[in-house]
């Protein structure tokens, strides 16, 4: 099932305080171990990915439900606990240059689960460059964290913001769920502001454009530079990066997967390359945005009520003293209903 939908996600600045991220960290552990004991490692890899489950994680672990910062937080919080228990599950990457890391961070995890990591460093690098670059839609990523499980499964969360708007969006990708990374890739996509009209180049209707455009990038660097240039009244890109053009062009993609790969291939080479396809070959790219709480403590900032620390601390004794891999279904149905 595809989950759209709307949260109000607007940038806040500042850092959580230690005496709230601790706390998320021991309460996502026993949460954790519950759903994994029930549901596998499978059963945390698609409640992350769902965003609805992944906002209430965060709400009923405290933090602020309508923050930007929920993502960032939230993931760090479930980074560090998943390095203290043993699941087979880890989360490499993060905010910002926590992001740069993320393909050394799969390598040691893909050492650790004795798997091969090249497929992780993939679906990372291609699932950051499609909703930075193949889904232009005015916010740009700060944020990437791609989970891995030991079972060779993986999700990714990953926020991008709209500096002008100041707003934030969140994009849920679930490998198991995905057919393509260029065709209707997204688990969910968590926004309050929806532009009107973006250039979706991994919608379904952009099936042609993407034909197109690989067709184009075959006809070389000197061929895209003329009709560039005869076309300047359609707004093309004022700069675009033709070294990298010229890589694609030698190595020649096969499909529009491969020409997303290439390096330095940006948001102005693949719009250049979509205004193109319906000026030489009449195919449109789509226009659509593909862009729908519950509370244990309070919020941080005391909405809807300041976060009970004793409340919370007494929650966390609790759930230490429990034999949670043994709770039982009955129990954990009801913490599932309270959390969606």
């Amino acid at each position: 099932m595809r989950r759209v939908g709307e949260a109000y996600l607007p940038l806040h600045r500042g850092k959580a305080p230690p005496w709230l991220f601790s706390r998320m960290k021991e309460i996502a552990k026993p949460v954790l171990s519950a759903i994994a004991s029930e549901y596998e490692r499978r059963g945390i890899l698609e409640r992350l990915a769902n965003p609805y489950w992944f906002q209430a994680l965060g709400c009923a672990l405290g933090y602020d439900w309508h923050s930007s910062g929920l993502t960032t937080v939230l993931t760090a919080a479930l980074k560090e606990a998943l390095n203290e228990i043993d699941l087979g599950v880890m989360v490499a990457g993060g905010k910002g240059r926590s992001a740069l890391k993320t393909p050394d961070e799969i390598l040691k995890i893909a050492k650790k689960y004795n798997l091969d990591s090249s497929p992780f460093v993939k679906a990372s690098r291609l699932s950051a460059k499609v909703d930075n670059a193949a889904l232009q839609d005015g916010f740009s990523l700060y944020h990437h964290s791609f989970i891995i499980t030991e079972d060779r499964e993986w999700a990714v969360i990953q926020q991008g913001m709209n500096a002008q708007q100041r707003m934030a969006r969140r994009y849920h990708w679930l490998g198991s769920k995905m057919d393509s990374f260029i065709v209707e890739p997204h688990y969910g996509i968590v926004s309050e502001s929806k532009p009107r009209i973006v250039l979706n180049l991994v919608a379904k209707e952009s099936e042609g454009v993407r034909r197109a455009s690989t067709d184009l990038i075959k006809e070389g660097p000197k061929r895209l530079k003329r009709l560039v240039e005869d076309y300047k009244i359609l707004r093309m890109p004022r700069k675009l990066n033709w070294n990298a053009i010229e890589k694609a062009y030698q190595l020649d993609p096969s499909n529009y997967e491969e020409l997303v790969e290439v390096r330095g291939l940006g948001k102005a080479a693949l719009r250049a390359l979509a205004l193109l396809s319906d000026l030489v070959y009449g195919e449109k790219a789509s226009v659509r945005d593909p862009a729908k709480y519950s509370f244990a403590f309070g919020g941080k900032d005391g909405v809807p009520f300041p976060v009970d620390l004793k409340l919370m601390d007494e929650v966390i004794s609790y759930l230490r003293g429990r034999n949670l891999p043994k709770i039982g279904k009955l129990r954990l149905k009801n913490l599932e209903e309270y959390l969606h």
